[in-house]
């Protein structure tokens, strides 16, 4: 039994290699390149070098292995992960405090937003980087870089509609390769250059920022860049559990970075005119060109982690209210984490494209990434603090006090990063901004939406003792229902306009729960109204779920509600906003919620209902 579960462990740590670690995987090829041949490079000089190794070290020590890997993973929502989960756990622990429910919905939203801007930087300066040691190994194919890596990056998004099933679990032993492969570059480097080791010694980083504040806050930037994925951690969590991550990380991905990058520092010690690419320079010649082919997988598989997260944000942004009904594909029948959104697909394939064309270097990209990476670990923190806030016992105290060290670091990383606004950082903050007002103003405009119908809601109880002098048709009608103790408007119109009744009427209503998953167990309620005639049934998916009616349908008939579906007909709602008579402060808030309105997927294709037994009826409000 124990050595089942031994296997089993492993093979989650073996997959969380490939999925959870891919991104902080291949930093070493951009972030400590970064700090000496950046915007803003530093002097070349032996107590720069140990300072940034020392900051790169202890960094990554209170950031990654601390506040995620020992700490925030213990704070799930159902063994689910993700700023979003965290929301729906704080938002349950702040429903009697809304001061508190407001700041939590507030930071966790605008942390989702800017996870984009993370999410579509990501692939294009990946990939871009591990591309540019082509120039490297053969300077005469520079010119190659860019539509190389334009032409991976296409084919990476080609495949997504096909899912990753059949690749994913050659992911996580590809990374181990990686991982090994870095590790074992960085240890030849430091035998050479063993002195090195002497910067894992947090007096060098303490001395370089007394000696050189300046020189210290502008390396700052360049040293986040090696902490960027680690907020991946916490987000993937649900594919693989908190034990399997942290076994990865101790066990091999932290030894293996911190060699690389000591490697990286021992090499441009003995040759300073390696500081061009270090990273490629720890290698033989004969060794270069495999390395880049390594390098360039590896960062595919970093790509593909923070694409399936976009997808994952996504769908439970939906779920929770945030954005318009989203029709999700299931890739994979055993991987409830690989899902596929055709629309948000193209889309980031587009703005990624601009990106590797628009900054042309992995060195111009890195100034727009570690700002949307900084805030959002900030954010995340001030959120699990709230959550800390709640907690009673002797260690709440001590907690919020690490929280807040943690926190004062993170702001400063963000402050350092904040110097590289105008060399490319605008990018993820603008992506961010854009996003968190689409998100807030899809939020309120369906609030609004919900209090006008509260306020013309008929109550369910005592409406069907009044059904029986209404002329009946032969056939079922389901009429979707938000609210399960109000008459459908759909059925109200029907009744007005039509004058008649299906013989058999379903009231349907499918709620989101505040948990990932519902097993079909607990999924259905279903209560008969009237004998034989109006039935109730209430719906119950998680919020990493989507809604299937067919598979409804089928659950139904397991528990002795049968519908022919040749002889049903779905009835759907659809409320919309008029356009402002008078123009205010805030009516573009009003037009940008009514053109996601108009974008937005239909109903028929979220719900999966066949289209010809569709009827949609809507109604207006106008304010």
């Amino acid at each position: 039994m124990d050595t089942r579960h031994d296997r089993k462990l492993a093979a989650l740590s073996l997959g969380a290699l490939g999925v959870v670690f891919g991104d902080i995987g291949t930093s070493p090829l951009y972030a400590f390149k970064e700090a000496f041949g950046g915007e803003h490079a530093l002097p070349l000089s032996e107590a720069n070098v140990f300072g940034v190794l020392s900051l790169i070290f202890w960094g990554v020590m209170l950031i990654v292995s601390v506040k995620y890997v020992s700490f925030v993973l213990r704070f799930d929502n159902k063994g689910e992960g993700g700023v979003l989960a965290l929301l729906a756990l704080a938002s349950n622990l702040f429903r009697k405090n809304r001061r508190l429910s407001a700041a939590a919905t507030v930071i966790a939203v605008f942390a989702a937003s800017l996870f984009y801007g993370d999410a579509v930087i990501t692939p294009a300066i990946s990939v871009l980087s591990a591309v540019e040691g082509i120039s490297v190994a053969t300077p005469a194919l520079e010119h190659w870089v860019i539509p190389a890596t334009l032409a991976i990056i296409v084919g990476l998004f080609a495949i997504q509609p096909h899912g990753t099933g059949r690749i994913g679990r050659f992911f996580g032993t590809l990374t181990m390769i990686w991982f090994f492969t870095i590790g074992t570059l960085g240890v030849m480097s430091i035998v050479a250059t063993p002195a090195i080791l002497n910067a894992l010694n947090p007096a060098y980083a303490l001395s370089f920022a007394a000696h050189s504040p300046g020189l210290t806050f502008i390396a700052l930037g360049s040293v986040f860049l090696a902490l960027t994925g680690g907020e991946a951690l916490y987000a993937d969590m649900g594919h693989f559990g908190a034990k399997p991550i942290r076994i990865a990380w101790f066990g091999l991905v932290l030894p293996a970075l911190m060699l690389n990058y000591l490697g990286q520092g021992a090499l441009v010690l003995r040759n300073p005119a390696a500081v061009k690419n270090p990273f490629y320079l720890l290698a033989p010649p004969e060794l270069l060109l495999p390395l880049v082919a390594l390098a360039t997988i590896a960062t595919v598989i970093a790509s593909q982690a923070t694409i399936s997260g976009a997808f994952s944000v996504t769908q439970q942004a939906s779920r929770l209210g945030y954005l318009p009904r989203v029709p999700v594909t299931h890739t994979s029948e055993t991987e409830r984490g690989q899902i596929y959104i055709g629309r948000l697909n193209w889309l980031m394939l587009i703005i990624v494209v601009l990106l590797v064309l628009g900054f042309g270097s992995s060195s111009r990209l890195a100034a727009a990434y570690g700002i949307a990476v900084s805030a959002t670990m900030a954010l995340e923190t001030a959120l699990v603090a709230l959550v800390v806030i709640t907690m009673r016992g002797r260690l709440r105290t001590l907690v919020l006090g690490v929280l807040l060290l943690v926190f004062l670091v993170e702001l400063t990383f963000f402050a350092a990063n904040a110097t590289k606004i105008a060399a490319g950082g605008w990018f993820p903050l603008l992506c961010g901004l854009t996003i968190f007002t689409l998100l807030t103003s899809w939020k309120r405009g369906t609030e609004v939406l919900a209090a006008d119908a509260a306020r013309k809601h008929v109550p369910l109880k005592g409406f069907c003792e009044h059904l029986s002098a209404v002329t009946r048709v032969p056939g079922t009608a389901v009429f979707f229902a938000a609210n399960p103790d109000v008459v459908p408007t759909t059925l109200l119109h029907n009744l007005k306009h039509n004058k008649v009744l299906h013989e058999r009427v379903v009231l349907l209503t499918m709620t989101t729960e505040e948990v990932p998953k519902v097993d079909d167990d607990e999924r259905i309620e279903i209560e008969m109204l009237v004998p034989q005639s109006v039935y109730q049934v209430v719906v119950h998916y998680g919020f990493m779920e989507d809604p299937d009616s067919m598979h409804v349908l089928k659950l139904l008939g397991q528990r002795g509600l049968r519908l022919d579906l040749a002889e049903t007909t779905f009835f759907l709602g659809k409320s919309t906003i008029a356009r402002a008579e008078k123009r205010g402060l805030f009516t573009w808030r009003r037009e940008v919620f009514r053109w996601m309105q108009r974008n937005a997927p239909s109903a028929v294709e979220y719900f999966r209902l066949p289209p010809d037994r569709v009827v949609e009826l809507g109604t207006q409000l106008r304010l």
